[in-house]
């Protein structure tokens, strides 16, 4: 008899939305005391300065602007644990978008206003199921807002280690959902249950082909924390010194995943 079909994650709309709220209120509130010499400094994202990485912040959150004033899509065609595997491809035009963002709007503390004002209006204006085009396929407004928490929880950790002592706080919930959504996309990955990977608090998959786990303490554990695995599955870390550095525990022949990391590059 097959193995029973995993039950989608469901996420809850209205903490999603208090979530991304509340990250971008949290940026918005670091930006307002950076210095023009910290908005200048190098990040971790190539030849981005803080300014870029700013900029980008807003406009990730713009992209729902941007997608509701499109046409809505006949159907949904994605999945929101697909999105992860979409970015890729698309960011050479990311990264040309984030350089106009940032030469447009030179007072990036009016910009993050205007952002999160708008984005309330959107939100009261608009149903959660409202499908929208994104870079991933056809997905619902309330799934497409899960993506922008892990944007903007990925994005705070790059902001905090760009700024020293800056300490951008993270919403527990943007960070539940950030680090949820990562798991089960290498979950899709690599399918199987022979692995678990566990980030407490927050999330447990089971993953990668072989002999399946039923009870017990499973053969081959992997085990962090939410910050260092989104940094894994974004690539700011690398699997070999995220072990070297004691950041990872990993004990069975078959918990080495770094191959299959980073899921979204």
């Amino acid at each position: 008899m097959p193995p029973a079909k995993k039950r989608a994650r469901s996420y809850d709309p209205a903490r999603t939305r208090t979530a991304v709220l509340a990250q971008l209120a949290h940026v918005h509130q670091a930006v307002r005391g950076l210095t023009p010499e910290q908005l200048a400094l190098p990040t971790r994202l190539g030849e981005w300065t803080v300014r870029d990485l700013v900029a980008h912040i807003g406009m990730a959150v713009t992209a729902v602007h941007r997608a509701l004033d499109r046409p809505a899509p006949p159907r949904q065609d994605v999945t929101v644990v697909q999105w992860p595997f979409a970015t890729a491809a698309n960011a050479p035009a990311i990264a040309d978008f984030t350089r106009n963002v940032a030469a447009d709007h030179p007072d990036l503390d009016a910009y993050l206003a205007d952002v999160d004002s708008s984005l309330r209006a959107l939100l009261d204006q608009h149903p959660g199921g409202r499908l929208l085009e994104t870079n991933a396929g056809a997905l619902p407004l309330d799934d497409y807002l899960v993506t922008r928490a892990v944007e903007l929880a990925v994005h705070t950790d790059d902001l905090n280690a760009a700024v020293p002592g800056l300490e951008v706080p993270h919403d527990r919930q943007a960070l539940a959902a950030a680090t949820r959504l990562l798991a089960d996309a290498l979950a899709v990955k690599a399918p199987g249950g022979s692995t678990e990977v566990r980030v407490p608090p927050y999330a447990v998959v089971q993953c990668v082909e072989g002999p399946r786990h039923t009870r017990g303490t499973p053969p081959n554990v992997v085990e962090t924390d939410p910050l260092t695995w989104l940094r894994l599955a974004t690539g700011r870390v690398s699997w070999q010194d995220a072990v070297a550095g004691a950041k990872v525990a990993a004990s069975g022949e078959r918990a080495d995943i770094g191959r299959l990391l980073p899921l979204m590059a």
